[in-house]
């Protein structure tokens, strides 16, 4: 089952650092916070990426183009007016990515859209690239499967102001209403398992997934939320960040299972 990640938007709260860099690849622990993200993802099997860039686009294909060369031993040698390169040893994850400029000012919606000839017509997951979570994530896929319908989004209890949920009994989404004041009640984690299906709500380039199509789902009882009691931070500013990086200083950083 493919991943696909969103690593296009501009980062504005966090322009401290996303000025040089795209949001999802300023660093945590020494490393970007898409990575962790990916290895989350890639300690329960999941190994292929589709990354949904825009913003600083080319910062992530370097640096991915540049993955093996700075996780691997090498010797250079010049001697005799050559150029020859000869890798020893790496430390690589077994990943396939692939990164997709989705546009400059694409929304969360247009850029799943632009994606949908890489994920092809199968089941995928999506998440947001500024996230990291400790949730189970082959529990979020069964529970996916067994429910049958088209999208399971993961729920967390916290007081932000983020994307908040009605849930029912059933676990079902019952309504969906975009950064209002937070107030404790569940919001959008992210963390999805989507079918094939969910591509023919989005309508293009304008499209924020958040808004429509998730209202569209909920309309249609398709709409399924997976309560998550554990850890969960995104990054949206620099007081997030400094806390996450303590978090992986002291060794106690709860997502980092691998």
């Amino acid at each position: 089952m493919k991943v696909v990640l969103l690593a296009g938007g501009f980062g504005s709260r966090i322009s401290e650092e996303s000025i040089f860099k795209p949001k999802p690849m300023i660093e945590i622990g020494g490393m970007p916070i898409l990575w962790h993200i990916m290895k989350e993802y890639s300690y329960y099997g999941y190994n292929e990426f589709i990354i949904c860039a825009g913003y600083k686009q080319e910062y992530i294909k370097q640096w991915f183009a540049n993955y093996f060369l700075h996780n691997s031993d090498v010797s250079f040698d010049f001697r005799n007016g050559k150029n020859e390169m000869a890798v020893h040893h790496s430390e690589l994850e077994h990943w396939k990515v692939t990164v997709v400029d989705t546009g400059y000012n694409t929304m969360t919606g247009g850029r799943i859209k632009r994606v949908q000839e890489y994920v092809g017509n199968e089941t995928f997951m999506m998440t947001y690239g500024d996230g990291v979570c400790d949730v189970n994530i082959n529990k979020i896929v069964e529970f996916h499967k067994n429910h049958g319908k088209k999208a399971t989004l993961t729920a967390v209890k916290l007081k932000q102001d983020k994307g908040i949920l009605n849930i029912g009994g059933d676990n079902a989404v019952k309504s969906f209403r975009e950064k209002n004041i937070g107030d404790g009640a569940p919001i959008n984690a992210g963390y999805m398992v989507l079918e094939p299906s969910v591509f023919d709500l989005i309508e293009g380039d304008s499209t924020v997934f958040e808004r429509e199509p998730l209202e569209k789902l909920v309309e249609q009882g398709e709409l399924m939320s997976f309560v998550h009691e554990g850890f969960w931070q995104c990054m949206d500013n620099i007081r997030e960040k400094e806390m996450l990086e303590k978090l992986c200083e002291a060794g106690n950083a709860p997502w980092r299972k691998w």
